[in-house]
């Protein structure tokens, strides 16, 4: 029977200079945020037609991405394959700080973050957004008491049933991410069933995509390296997740040009978009998801360099698919009255414009670099690290 041991990170001149450089692009970030609210939203592309801006692109891949990045613990304690153990605690404060990050570019986009206590304590619960609250903190704390479990060696043995709960409760609030948009009926590019499996299998894709970034990134820092066989099991997940997320993805457009209806929509998003058919088609799926696949199981690119650079491009392709459903399904006409002709002077039947900003850019980033601060931080204060792996005494 192996136990392993875990540290805290080394504070060394890695450690400080890369919290130095999150830390001021998290303060970017909220300098960005308070720009737009002192001079108002006209400082961004955002619109009446295109409300939900880059921003929100960032805030949704950095949610769902948490939900996945949970996968490692989940593997280790749920389905009880040892071999994850060493990433399990590192795991779980990724899924913590990259969903804190998500939340804080959300709350700081929508014009007014001093109304957020309106929002958490006055709720329409015929409203996804509002079971979405207790969804997001409820995870937060369910991955806590998991940590708890984690760390008390007189709790270990809740570890499994906490982090079944964990496991259910990450599938629950990915679904409600899902159902944002497959409930809004109003848009024609968000209204599909499709919409919470293909959520469930991006967090999966992205998640785990980003387990060996930023565990590589944590490991590098703290001058140690990922086990060689560890890495090789989350190379071969992260190529069958990508190719689960690509059958969902085809399936969904599929449905759509069988239904005549919808053959608008799919040329648009397909090919005559604009920048959209060019991310759909050159980043999302060449870059994000037929590379990575062949970077991913073919022998001849069995490197850790290769490996990096596919997760990398899934990361990429995540979020210019989340830019095409975000943004590409506001910019898309509205029809309000289906079955009728209309015409008006109020954008009826127009492709919405959206260019993003500068101010939004650099939103969206000081989330990324929030959840890092975290995850350095907390490293630092307790041992997140596996230190080594020994063999335990009978005693």
């Amino acid at each position: 029977m192996k136990t392993i041991y875990f540290q805290n990170i080394r504070a060394g001149r890695a450690f400080w200079l890369a919290l130095a450089l999150v830390a001021a692009m998290m303060l970017a970030g909220l300098g960005a945020a308070h720009h737009m609210e002192s001079a108002g939203h006209w400082v961004t592309g955002m619109n009446n037609q295109v409300v939900w801006g880059i921003p929100h692109v960032f805030a949704v891949f950095l949610i769902v991405g948490a939900s996945g990045v949970l996968n490692t613990a989940s593997i280790a304690s749920v389905f009880g394959c040892d071999e994850y153990k060493p990433l399990s605690r590192l795991s779980a404060l990724l899924a913590i700080a990259l969903l804190a990050g998500g939340l804080a570019v959300l709350v700081l986009d929508l014009g007014r973050p001093d109304r957020l206590i309106v929002a958490m304590t006055h709720y329409n619960f015929k409203s996804i957004f509002a079971w979405n609250i207790f969804l997001y903190t409820g995870f937060i704390l369910m991955v806590a008491v998991y940590l708890w479990m984690m760390f008390e060696p007189r709790m270990n043995r809740f570890v499994r049933p906490v982090g079944t709960a964990a496991f259910a409760w990450r599938l629950v609030l990915t679904t409600g991410t899902g159902s944002i948009f497959g409930f809004l009926v109003a848009r024609e590019a968000f209204d599909s069933a499709v919409m919470v499996p293909l959520f469930i299998l991006m967090s999966l894709s992205l998640g785990t995509a980003l387990m060996l970034l930023l565990g590589t990134l944590v490991f590098w820092i703290n001058r140690a390296t990922l086990d060689p066989e560890l890495v090789q099991r989350l190379r071969r997940l992260l190529g069958w997740f990508v190719i689960a997320v690509a059958y969902l993805v085809a399936v969904d457009h599929l449905t759509r040009l069988y239904v005549t209806g919808h053959h608008s929509l799919e040329r648009f998003i397909l090919i005559e978009g604009g920048i959209y058919p060019v991310l759909f088609w050159g980043v999302q799926g060449l870059l994000g998801t037929l590379v990575p696949i062949i970077l991913l199981f073919s022998p001849r690119f069995a490197g850790k360099g290769y490996l990096v650079s596919a997760a990398l491009l899934v990361v990429i392709g995540g979020l210019a698919q989340v830019y095409v459903l975000i943004i590409g399904g506001q910019a898309f006409p509205l029809d309000l009255f289906p079955g009728y002709m209309v015409t008006s002077s109020f954008f009826d039947g127009a492709v919405a414009q959206y260019v993003p900003s500068a101010v939004e850019i650099v939103l969206g980033l000081g989330g990324l670099a929030l959840a890092l601060v975290v995850t350095l931080i907390g490293a630092r204060v307790l041992p997140f690290m596996p230190a080594e792996v020994g063999v335990a005494r009978a005693d």
